[in-house]
């Protein structure tokens, strides 16, 4: 039995036109800055986004602790929302590392409302813990991939501005986003003081995420970086797959948005709680299992075999991405459809 593995776009593998790309790289010593390859996919993610530069890093979780490393001062705190990747899945490293704290509100499908992070803002003086960084994921992850949106981030910025701070960018699924919304990548990137979009999600890269930032900024986050042993040597067989998927792959995420409400869509005119397709934006599905676990719900579709995630006693997430096509998504749709109609006392009424 082939598998659908729509457990997150993490899982994907090169394309055959990738890895021609990789084997034909050309490398050179990229801790000197020697490597053309990495020089090229960051000066394409800085141009893309209108930004004076860029860095390639291994992955997602450094860029991010290299961004707030770099703004942050020691003992200072970032305002992000509860169930932001920045302070749910990144294993306390910014404590660690650049030794901050968060300041969590709950938002709407993780969205955070410009008034509320604005009134939770605390004081810029003594003896009040001072904020450094507001952070920002868009697309949101267990949020089920809600986007904040470009006037959203514009609010926040201002509100940034208003209060002496910095604005990151937890840009994971950044292209998610642009392509949901139809909006200009240099938009999102006039507002972030520093942001990264990841190359191994969506996009289909085997490694990688990028930093973007002012020209200043990025000169210290390399630091952090080579601190964190991040700093690669011939770097560029990596670096080549990240612009062969910016060249090739980011139109194409339309078509997992399009698969991700399909199998929304299908879901729900079976099982009508269990999702609402009007929510689903871009390649995220929150499913809601209902009376069943979903630790069984997961179980059952692997058994027909279909992989999805549980995130939580009672919700599953589905990932749509470019190894599965829509017969796969729509074959995915029918084996959770039959999981949840086992599991959850027999069949809901379709709606109308």
């Amino acid at each position: 039995m082939t598998l659908v593995d729509l457990r997150s776009d993490t899982v994907t593998s090169p394309t055959p036109a990738m890895r021609r790309a990789m084997h034909d790289a050309e490398v050179g010593d990229d801790v000197y800055g020697e490597d053309p390859s990495v020089r090229a996919l960051e000066e394409r993610v800085a141009s893309m986004f209108a930004r004076q530069a860029a860095m390639f890093v291994p992955s997602g979780i450094m860029a991010t602790q290299t961004i707030l490393a770099t703004l942050c001062p020691r003992g200072t705190e970032v305002v992000c929302e509860s169930n932001a990747h920045v302070v749910a899945f990144e294993a306390g490293a910014a404590a660690i590392i650049a030794n901050i704290q968060f300041q969590t509100i709950a938002g709407d499908r993780g969205r955070l409302a410009p008034a509320a992070v604005a009134a939770q803002l605390r004081p810029q003086t003594f003896p009040f813990t001072q904020t450094s960084a507001i952070s920002v994921e868009e697309p949101t992850n267990l949020g089920g991939g809600a986007v904040h949106g470009v006037e959203t981030v514009a609010a926040l910025r201002a509100i940034a501005d208003e209060h002496g701070v910095a604005l990151h960018g937890d840009g994971a699924r950044l292209f998610n986003a642009i392509v949901a919304t139809g909006t200009d990548p240099a938009d999102y990137g006039r507002f972030f003081t520093a942001f990264s979009i990841c190359l191994s999600k969506g996009l289909g890269a085997p490694v990688g995420s990028v930093v973007v930032g002012d020209r200043d900024m990025i000169a210290v986050a390399r630091s952090w970086r080579r601190r964190l042993g991040g700093a690669m040597r011939q770097a560029g067989v990596l670096a080549t797959a990240g612009v062969h998927a910016l060249e090739h792959h980011v139109d194409r995420l339309a078509d997992d948005h399009d698969n991700a409400r399909e199998i929304a869509t299908f879901v729900a005119e079976h099982r009508p709680s269990a999702v609402d397709p009007a929510v689903v934006e871009t390649n995220i599905i929150t499913i809601d299992t209902g009376a069943a676990a979903a630790a069984d719900v997961v179980a059952h579709a692997r058994a027909n075999g279909v992989l999805v995630t549980a995130m939580g006693t009672r919700t599953i997430r589905v990932v749509t991405h470019l190894d599965v096509d829509a017969a796969g998504c729509r074959r995915a749709a029918s084996a959770l459809v039959a999981a949840l109609d086992e599991l959850d006392e027999g069949p809901q009424a379709t709606a109308g």
